[in-house]
């Protein structure tokens, strides 16, 4: 049974550690330096996104690296897609109303 993506996402240091490994993969030494938690908090919060399928886990050696795998964050995607013309209507709202009274200062 596949792991909820929302419920992964709820907690900030998993979110952070995902937010990291957008710019490549890190070593499990790297993403612990991130937070003032103990190593072994911060990969029960790697094995979570693991088995979410968020990311993956690739042995050197010595070392773990991990990758992003982004694919399940498209059921986020999806989810809020329906949102987007609501705050698209808003912004341009907004900007009818900002150029409303810029005009009335001219």
């Amino acid at each position: 049974m596949p792991t909820d993506v929302f419920s992964v996402l709820a907690n900030p240091v998993r979110r952070k550690l995902l937010e990291t490994l957008r710019d490549g993969p890190r070593s499990t030494g790297e993403l612990a330096g991130l937070f003032e938690l103990g190593r072994p908090a911060v990969s029960e919060h790697l094995a979570v996104l693991r088995n979410a399928g968020l990311m993956r886990e690739e042995p050197r050696g010595r070392n773990r690296f991990y990758h992003l795998q982004a694919a399940r964050l498209a059921e986020v995607g999806e989810w809020l897609h329906p949102f987007e013309h609501y705050w698209n209507q808003r912004l341009d709202a907004l900007a009818d109303l900002l150029d409303e009274e810029e005009e009335d200062k001219s």
